[in-house]
C-alpha cells in the first residue's frame, strides 16, 4: 500500500532529502510547498514527482513557476497556490489517511502545522518551532494520540527509545492513560563549531565561523541556533510538549560524535540510546513511515575502533538551554517569544548588523520584558500577537547595540 504525502519545506535540507526517501519508497506526492526562493528546483522537483498541487509563498511565485515548467516542457495538470497561506490550504486539504511532511524553517510552519492535524492527516514534524511557538494550540488541535511524529533526529531517537519501557502520554503516544516509566529524557548536543571555547573566544565571531557544523549540513538558520545551543533549548521545549516530560527532567549533554541522538532513563536505572551514523533521512524516513522501518541508511562498523564521548553544556558560554526552560515554565507564550526574538537576531547577525553574544543577549532581554498568557488560554491571535510584539521589541533591542 502506497504511502501518500504531502511535503512542506520541498527545497530546503529536509525537503531534499524526504524526496530520496520517497522516490526510493515508490511514495505518491500529493502537494509541494516552498518558498519560493528557489523555483528552478522546485519545478524540477513538481516534474520529477508528478505532484498536482504545489504551494508557492512568493508573491508572483504561482506565474514564475508555471513559467519553468513550461520551459521544462512538463504538460501535467497542476494547481499552482500562491501567498503566504498556500502552505497552509495545501496541508488543510490533506485526506487523513496521508502524511504531511513539515519540514518549513520557522513560526511559518504553525499555521501549516495545524491545518494538517485539524484535516486528519499524521503530521510528520521537522519544523520544531511550530510546536514551540504553538504547543498548547496543537494540543488542541490534535484528533488522535500518535497523530505527531517527530522527525528531529533527536525526537526520533526519544520516540524510539521509549518503546522500550511504557510511556503512554503526551502527544506522540499511541495510547495516553497516564503511566510512564520513564525518569529522564536526555537530549545529546554536537556542541557546535564553538564547543570549549569561553564567552572571551567568542566575541569576535564571524557568520562564516558560526555556519561551519562540525556534523551536520543545514540551512543557515538552524545552523547558526545550533552554535550558540539555542536550537537545543528549543528541543528541549519540543521534547517537553511531545512527551509530556516535565522540562526539569530533560537533561542535555554534549556528544560531539553525534551518534547518539537521544536516550531515554527508566525508573529501574536502564538507559536506551539510539544510535546511528548522522544521516538526517533516517528519523525522515520514520516519519513518513512510523512505527515501521523500512528506508535502509548506512550503519555503524563496530569492527573498527571508534570512541563516544559525552560531556556537561557550559552554561555561562552558552545560557540559551536556561533561558529556554525558563520559557517554558514562564506562560504559553513566552516560548513563541523566544523563538521570534531569535529569529530576529540571528537575521541580524547574518546580515552583519549583530554581534554574534548579543544573539542570545537580545532574546535575553525580549523574555525579561514579556507578560506571558496564561497556560490553557492561548489562541492563534494570541500567539500571533505575543510574536509581532517580540520581534518589534527585538528589532528596537538589535538597533540600540547597533547604533
Amino acid at each position: 500500500m502506497s504511502t501518500d504525502v504531502v511535503l512542506l519545506g520541498s527545497t530546503g535540507s529536509i525537503g531534499t532529502q524526504a524526496l530520496e526517501v520517497i522516490a526510493h519508497e515508490g511514495m505518491t506526492v500529493r502537494g509541494l510547498a516552498a518558498g519560493g526562493a528557489q523555483l528552478d528546483l522546485l519545478a524540477r522537483q513538481v516534474v520529477d514527482t508528478g505532484t498536482p498541487v504545489v504551494a508557492v509563498a512568493a508573491r508572483g511565485g504561482a506565474a514564475a513557476l508555471a513559467a519553468r515548467l513550461r520551459d521544462l516542457g512538463h504538460t501535467g495538470a497542476v494547481e499552482i497556490l500562491e501567498g503566504p497561506d498556500a502552505a497552509r490550504d495545501l496541508a488543510a486539504a490533506a485526506h487523513p489517511s496521508w502524511r504531511v511532511l513539515n519540514g518549513m524553517t520557522g513560526a511559518v510552519g504553525l499555521e501549516p502545522a495545524l491545518a494538517a492535524l485539524g484535516a486528519g492527516a499524521t503530521l510528520a514534524l521537522a519544523n520544531k518551532e511550530s510546536l514551540v511557538v504553538g504547543g498548547d494550540l496543537v494540543r488542541q488541535v490534535q484528533q488522535r494520540p500518535g497523530q505527531v511524529v517527530p522527525v528531529d533526529s533527536e525526537h526520533s531517537a526519544l520516540a524510539q527509545a521509549l518503546r522500550s519501557g511504557r510511556h503512554n502520554r503526551g502527544m506522540c503516544a499511541a495510547e495516553v492513560d497516564g503511566t510512564s516509566e520513564v525518569r529522564r529524557l536526555v537530549l545529546t548536543a554536537s556542541g557546535g563549531p564553538f564547543r570549549g571555547r569561553t564567552r572571551a573566544d567568542l566575541t569576535a565571531v564571524t557568520a562564516e565561523q558560526a555556519l561551519r557544523h562540525p556534523t551536520w549540513s543545514m540551512g543557515p538558520v538552524v545552523t547558526i541556533n545550533s552554535s550558540t545551543l539555542v536550537n537545543k533549548g528549543l528541543e528541549l521545549i519540543e521534547a517537553h510538549l511531545l512527551f509530556d516530560v516535565d522540562p526539569d527532567d530533560i537533561v542535555v549533554t554534549v556528544h560531539p560524535q553525534s551518534i547518539v541522538h537521544s536516550m531515554v532513563e527508566f525508573v529501574d536505572g536502564s538507559t536506551i540510546a539510539q544510535a546511528s551514523p548522522p544521516d538526517m533521512r533516517l528519523p525522515i524516513a520514520l516519519g513518513l513511515t512510523w512505527p515501521d522501518r523500512r528506508y535502509p541508511v548506512p550503519t555503524l562498523d563496530f569492527t573498527t575502533p571508534m570512541a563516544w564521548t559525552f560531556e556537561p553544556v557550559d552554561d555561562d558560554t552558552f545560557p540559551a538551554i536556561t533561558l529556554a526552560r525558563a520559557a517554558v515554565a514562564a506562560s504559553a507564550t513566552h516560548p513563541a517569544v523566544l523563538n521570534a526574538a531569535n529569529e530576529e537576531a540571528v537575521d541580524a547577525f547574518l546580515a552583519g548588523h549583530l554581534a554574534y553574544l548579543d544573539i542570545v543577549g537580545v532574546v535575553e532581554e525580549v523574555l525579561a520584558a514579556h507578560d506571558g498568557t496564561p497556560r490553557g488560554r492561548a489562541t492563534l491571535d494570541s500567539v500571533n500577537a505575543a510574536q509581532h510584539w517580540a520581534r518589534d521589541v527585538a528589532g528596537r533591542a538589535i538597533r540600540r547595540r547597533t547604533s
